[in-house]
């Protein structure tokens, strides 16, 4: 879940020398020990970046991929192929959206293996996969309803229908829990978990310090900035500022990190993506401010302030869930006020 706007040339990060992704079914080795390998997702953004660490007699997956025929296809080929008859030992998933958690059942159960999440994630995954109330759609409608969005949105998003359920069907029925600062040996490697929100209740990346690489899920990616989204579960949650506080946890990483993203290619540069991100979200938070200084403004209203182009039914529920994080920031730091008419449409207007 993300934002599909590209960011500038200017502000992408450089790519490791040399390196190209790997086809469906087949790795790269990063470093020894670390093989990259992508997955195809049917979406505009249409890939996710998997990890396989070796881990003693076998390997310890970071990531999964969605529930579809063509990532299971993938995963056999990989089986067959690039783990060169080792067994998959753990399945480590940074958060709980479903290109990373989806095939997380099917794995683990193929391979007797345990799934290692924060509890935050794995619970969540847990009530979306369920559809309980008020992650179904229902309650997705009615909190963008609240949020000023039209019938023909409402309508898009409701054909839609729900898209976890269908891409996360189940999720193993028991867990081991990590943590912030807890320190993870696998293979011969110390893999320090970095807890985030903002994007996801506690997303995991994890930094190796002797091998300067952080596997950093979605909360930093190379071209695209990360969705910060609010949900019916959290309505009043700032999430911006969340995300903006989990960010000052990678800025004590060394200048020379390289960092294994989710999506696009592995870069370096740690440094500048973090300044470029905090610009990003200012000069949001910007726009946001004046355009509810010349009126009050709904959400919905705010959407086109923050986007500028068409967007799919799955990119506007992000961009309306996006629109609401900005607004419930400024909201939350005292910069708007938030107003709630007898319909209990949601409006932000300056002070």
């Amino acid at each position: 879940m993300r934002d599909q706007n590209q960011d500038s040339g200017l502000s992408a990060p450089h790519p490791f020398a040399g390196v190209d992704p790997p086809p469906a079914g087949c790795a790269h080795d990063i470093a020894p020990g670390v093989l990259w390998l992508r997955m195809p997702m049917p979406l505009a953004l249409d890939h996710i970046n998997l990890w396989l660490l070796a881990d003693g007699e076998g390997w310890t997956a970071i990531d999964c991929g969605l529930t579809t025929d063509a990532t299971r296809a993938a995963w056999e080929a990989v089986f067959a192929g690039p783990m060169g008859g080792r067994p998959l030992t753990r399945v480590l998933c940074t958060h709980m959206h479903p290109d990373h958690v989806g095939l997380a059942d099917w794995l683990c159960a193929r391979w007797s293996a345990p799934l290692w999440m924060t509890q935050g994630e794995y619970l969540s995954a847990r009530v979306l996969s369920a559809g309980l109330v008020p992650t179904d759609t229902a309650s997705m409608l009615a909190h963008f309803r609240c949020h000023g969005a039209p019938e023909d949105a409402r309508s898009q998003l409701r054909e839609r229908g729900n898209f976890y359920a269908r891409m996360v069907p189940s999720v193993p029925a028991c867990y081991r829990r990590i943590s912030h600062g807890e320190r993870l040996r696998i293979g011969d490697d110390i893999w320090e978990v970095i807890e985030g929100g903002g994007h996801s209740p506690e997303h995991a990346s994890l930094w190796c310090a002797a091998r300067g690489l952080l596997i950093a899920g979605d909360l930093l990616l190379p071209r695209i900035t990360t969705n910060v989204s609010v949900f019916p579960i959290e309505p009043d949650a700032d999430a911006l500022g969340r995300y903006l506080a989990s960010l000052a946890r990678f800025d004590a990483l060394p200048a020379d990190t390289r960092v294994l993203p989710s999506h696009g290619l592995p870069f370096s540069g740690v440094h500048a993506r973090l300044r470029y991100l905090r610009d990003h979200h200012a000069e949001r938070l910007a726009a946001v401010s004046a355009a509810c200084a010349s009126a009050p403004r709904t959400a919905a209203e705010l959407v086109p302030v923050l986007f500028k182009r068409m967007l799919d039914a799955h990119q506007l529920g992000f961009a309306l869930g996006e629109a609401i994080a900005h607004a419930n920031h400024l909201w939350a730091l005292g910069k708007l006020r938030r107003s709630i008419d007898d319909d209990g449409i949601v409006r932000f207007a300056a002070l």
